[in-house]
């Protein structure tokens, strides 16, 4: 029985030598979000946000629109630090969506101004935000696990139409 033992970790051991195995991080996928952009500033009952004017290494990864969800606007990010960025808008009560949108980070008394306009800085666990209320009935949030010079960043750019 030992000597069963014995050849089984040896061969596993062969296997793990010879067999490639790549440990780096995954090739990040940038999605297209035109499309879904032009449907929902179609369909939603507020100017729906996109960035405008951020270089390319700034990849988005998601996108959707919920119209039968309060016109609920997403549009995630990779920033160029690694860091995860999220576009958040929705006609939905602001206190449920900015708790669930920030992952119950807690609002604090600073705020900045971002191009003319007064946002709240959130601190959370995991997700810090940036918070824009009652913009013709909606809220935005720039949320995410990047600092809040790239949060500010991020919604420097945001432009509606």
């Amino acid at each position: 029985m030992i000597l069963s033992m014995g050849i089984v970790v040896l061969v596993a051991g062969v296997i793990y030598l010879f067999i490639p195995h790549d440990d780096s991080a995954p090739d990040i996928k940038r999605v297209d979000y035109r499309v879904e952009l032009l449907t929902a500033r179609r369909a939603a009952s507020y100017p729906v946000a996109a960035p405008e004017g951020l270089p390319s290494s700034w990849k988005a990864t998601s996108v959707r629109f919920q119209g039968d969800n309060f016109d609920a606007w997403h549009l995630g990010f990779h920033a160029p630090d690694g860091q995860y960025v999220g576009v958040e808008q929705s006609a939905q009560k602001p206190a449920v969506f900015i708790d669930e949108t920030t992952q119950g980070a807690e609002r604090t008394n600073v705020t900045q101004k971002i191009d003319g306009r007064t946002w709240t800085r959130y601190k959370g666990g995991r997700y810090d935000a940036l918070v824009l209320q009652g913009t013709k009935g909606s809220t935005t949030v720039v949320t995410g696990t990047a600092s809040f010079e790239q949060l500010t960043r991020m919604a420097g750019a945001l432009r509606t139409k």
